[in-house]
């Protein structure tokens, strides 16, 4: 039921910052865009808290590890001066 929780919020989360790319379609002031954006950059952010929070560390690792663009590189040199 927690899983289930923390997934639904995670799902939220994803919508409300593609629904921010939706904003212009509807042809609200800019005014009122802004502030459409900024409650569904609040609403984002808070959801995706709550959902690392339900689904745990390991969740968070895995959206971590699948957002790094650039593997991190081993150094040689490290490995080198340990042998020694």
């Amino acid at each position: 039921m927690i899983k289930t929780i923390g997934y639904t919020l995670f799902i939220i989360c994803c919508i409300s910052f593609l629904a921010i790319l939706t904003i212009p379609l509807f042809g609200f002031s800019t005014k009122q865009a802004a502030g459409i954006s900024l409650i569904l950059i609040i609403i984002g952010e808070v959801t995706f808290y709550l959902s690392l929070l339900f689904l745990g560390r390991s969740f968070y690792e895995k959206i971590k590890s699948m957002l790094r663009f650039r593997k991190p590189k081993k150094n040689n040199n490290t490995e080198q001066s340990e042998e020694n």
